[in-house]
């Protein structure tokens, strides 16, 4: 079946939606998570901010790739979707 170039905006407008979508709540829920831990009241700068968030993706990356050859090592991760529940898990460390 051959699409028509409106047919392809379409699907692309479509697409590009549900990206953003996706980007709104994943931003809402790290502010719900910041909010929850009182991060929003503290004056850290946008350069520290990046810092931290590449070290916490750096982290989780790395816990992924022994995931990889754990396969049970990640489900108890992905089940856990709340957004105040790895700030939980890491305050009981």
């Amino acid at each position: 079946m051959k699409s028509s170039i409106s047919d392809l905006d379409a699907q692309i407008e479509t697409l590009l939606e549900r990206k953003r979508i996706l980007i709104v709540k994943s931003a809402e829920r790290f502010s719900r998570a910041a909010m929850k831990l009182g991060l929003a009241e503290m004056e850290i700068s946008d350069d520290e901010l990046d810092q931290i968030f590449k070290e916490i993706a750096a982290r989780f990356r790395k816990d992924a790739k022994k995931g990889d050859a754990n396969p049970g090592a990640q489900t108890h991760r992905s089940a856990d979707r709340g957004a105040g529940a790895e700030a939980q898990r890491s305050h009981d460390r």
